[in-house]
């Protein structure tokens, strides 16, 4: 990162300050330096409080990437691309489906209980878990900037002609989305713009957008959040920082009875949960032949550590006392593929 956020001794939030002038805290014994699941930060030593300047982070919804960049009038302090959380309504279905089962066949199960949600605001699991990815970002991102507005691309969900109830309250696009304003609010002030107002500004800074979705360029989502963001700071006519912090949620499989499938002599093994041999699934460790991973499932005394670039398995036969936990997360960082 080319700034670094600052945090006082008391825990406010102050502007960043660029690398070099960190170096230089460092030296003189100023501050002490951390990290925060990708994220370096200083936290000064003696200074209590300082003036700060209009922050805005910009974010660009999407349905497989989506971006935030974080942006003062004079720099551009950090750009992200996330994953998006896809896979949880295929889940819920999974599991709906395997507990209609277990109750036609000789198996102990709970019996059926009325809805405890009914007559509540509840928003179905997927969208719950879509937008709070989201949520969970402009949180962390809160931690460490003084952010004062995020700058959203209000996407619209598909109307239907003559169904004004469903265009208000049952599309999912729109009740997730009203949910995640109410929630972000709590943080700081809000700015909406219409997709097409994010192409006028676009085009009136002679930006273009790639048509690749799914790529890890600057132009594939974070041109639009840097847009977004600079509309409401000003400063630039052109990006000044276009190096990409990518994030990928990862997914823990929560309170499964046990495997889908029966194993030998027809048994059914347990399956999931989040703990493995007393560390937190996903967290952050540092191996000495690994190297810098993440945990993931346990078998008998060793745990599995898997490569923060890919998500795949490095080995299963880890040593609890051979991993030192860094921190707790609930996604990966990657270099651009």
């Amino acid at each position: 990162m080319r700034y670094l956020p600052v945090m006082s001794r008391t825990g406010e939030r102050l502007m960043p300050c660029h690398a070099a002038r960190a170096r230089q805290l460092l030296r003189q014994g100023k501050a002490i330096r951390k990290f925060d699941r990708g994220i370096a930060y200083l936290e000064l030593v003696d200074r209590a409080a300082g003036a700060v300047q209009p922050i805005a982070v910009g974010i660009d919804p999407g349905s497989k990437k989506e971006a935030y960049t974080v942006k003062s009038r004079h720099h551009t302090y950090l750009n992200i691309q996330a994953d998006t959380v896809t896979w949880v309504k295929s889940a819920e279905k999974t599991s709906t489906q395997m507990r209609r089962a277990r109750r036609s066949r000789k198996t102990p199960y709970r019996q059926m209980r009325t809805n405890r949600h009914q007559g509540q605001s509840r928003l179905p699991p997927s969208t719950r878990a879509r937008w709070g990815w989201k949520l969970r970002i402009c949180q962390w991102l809160a931690r460490y900037f003084p952010i004062t507005t995020f700058i959203v691309e209000d996407i619209a969900a598909a109307t239907k002609p003559g169904q004004r109830r469903w265009n208000q309250s049952f599309s999912p696009l729109e009740v997730g989305k009203t949910w995640f304003y109410a929630e972000l609010v709590k943080i700081a002030s809000i700015c909406t713009r219409p997709g097409y107002d994010t192409k006028l500004i676009r085009d009136q800074l002679g930006m273009k957008k790639t048509s690749q979705k799914l790529s890890d360029r600057f132009e594939a989502h974070c041109v639009d959040s840097w847009v977004l963001a600079n509309f409401y700071t000003s400063g630039h006519l052109k990006p000044d920082n276009t190096q990409i912090l990518y994030l990928v949620p990862l997914r823990f499989h929560r309170r499964q009875l046990h495997r889908l499938e029966p194993g030998k002599d027809g048994l059914r093994t347990a399956y999931g949960g989040t703990r493995s041999l007393g560390f937190k699934r996903g967290s952050w460790v540092k191996h000495h032949r690994y190297g810098l991973c993440y945990v993931g499932g346990t078998t008998g005394k060793t745990v599995s550590l898997h490569d923060m670039q890919t998500g795949a398995r490095m080995t299963k036969s880890a040593k609890p006392a051979d991993v030192h936990v860094l921190c707790t997360a609930s996604w990966r960082i990657r270099t651009a593929i």
